[in-house]
């Protein structure tokens, strides 16, 4: 009797693509020199380095690197650098975009739908990028999905691209973070498995920002404000100028009764178009009004 298994292909880019999902960026791009990539393998090496050192803010880096003879993945790549480097960018980047999207060649390439998905939802133009990224076909389109279903309010739909992730791979990476996204968005006695995902996260991976910030969310949700605060402070340590860890400061800060000011103003700097920074500024637009009409 004769035994045959297909051994599976070692994945050379595992550790590259569970760097770039937990927010390891800088340690994505520093153990990015891979030997024996197929093509396909180096486009999306090319891919996670790039986009990481978009998450690090060097958006010119990425745009000088990539030029007009590279992979429609990796052009894909340049226009989310284009779109978040400048608003000034942002019309050309978007009107571009649609014309690749409409270009039957290469309006299929997942990671240009990806990229559209990723700039639609920034624009918080949601049904637009559903459009692009509701057919699925990588794990981070269905976790993209996922994260526009939860901004749509309709935890509803992303529960069943949920099911479609842990049928494919039920402990990837992706399909643990939508987990504990669609966890928080439930609430009640769901927050608990939140934080146990996040833990887990902690003892197997070195601990970063978006790790820190998911467990002190699930913190505030249980009402463990102070250890929040210690979490939100740790990754602050990483990254003065991260959005979420500056807004979770915020929202933290008033709940212990401290003040808040120091880290709202520099969210304001850093990241002038973050939802807390837009709804305080309408807020206070309202009471000014408000006490201008009885003035």
């Amino acid at each position: 009797m004769t035994l045959s298994f297909n051994a599976a292909a070692p994945d050379h880019l595992f550790n590259l693509r569970n760097n770039f999902y937990l927010g390891a960026y800088q340690a994505a791009v520093n153990n990015s020199d891979l030997p024996n990539l197929s093509q396909d393998d180096a486009i999306e090496r090319d891919c996670l380095v790039y986009r990481s050192y978009i998450s690090l803010g060097s958006y010119q880096l990425v745009i000088n690197e990539i030029d007009a003879s590279a992979a429609t993945a990796l052009q894909a790549v340049k226009l989310l650098a284009l779109y978040l480097s400048s608003p000034d960018n942002k019309e050309s980047t978007i009107s571009s975009l649609k014309e690749w999207l409409a270009d039957s060649a290469i309006g299929n390439n997942s990671n240009l739908r990806l990229i559209a998905g990723i700039i639609f939802t920034h624009e918080e133009d949601f049904n637009e990028a559903l459009k692009h990224t509701y057919t699925g076909g990588t794990m981070e389109l269905h976790a993209l999905n996922i994260q526009i279903f939860l901004k749509m309010h309709r935890s509803d739909y992303a529960e069943k691209q949920l099911r479609i992730m842990q049928q494919i791979d039920e402990d990837h990476t992706l399909t643990q973070l939508a987990n504990a996204w669609l966890n928080l968005s439930v609430g009640g006695s769901k927050i608990q498995e939140a934080y146990l995902i996040f833990q887990d996260f902690s003892e197997k991976y070195p601990m970063t920002g978006l790790i820190l910030n998911g467990k002190a969310v699930c913190c505030m949700h249980m009402g463990q404000f102070d250890e929040a605060e210690t979490l939100l402070l740790e990754a602050l340590n990483k990254d003065a100028k991260d959005p979420e860890t500056l807004a979770n400061l915020v929202v933290c800060s008033l709940h212990l009764g401290k003040s808040s000011s120091r880290y709202l103003s520099q969210l304001k700097l850093s990241n002038p178009d973050h939802i807390l920074v837009k709804r305080t500024s309408s807020a206070e637009d309202n009471f000014e009004r408000a006490v201008a009409s009885v003035a």
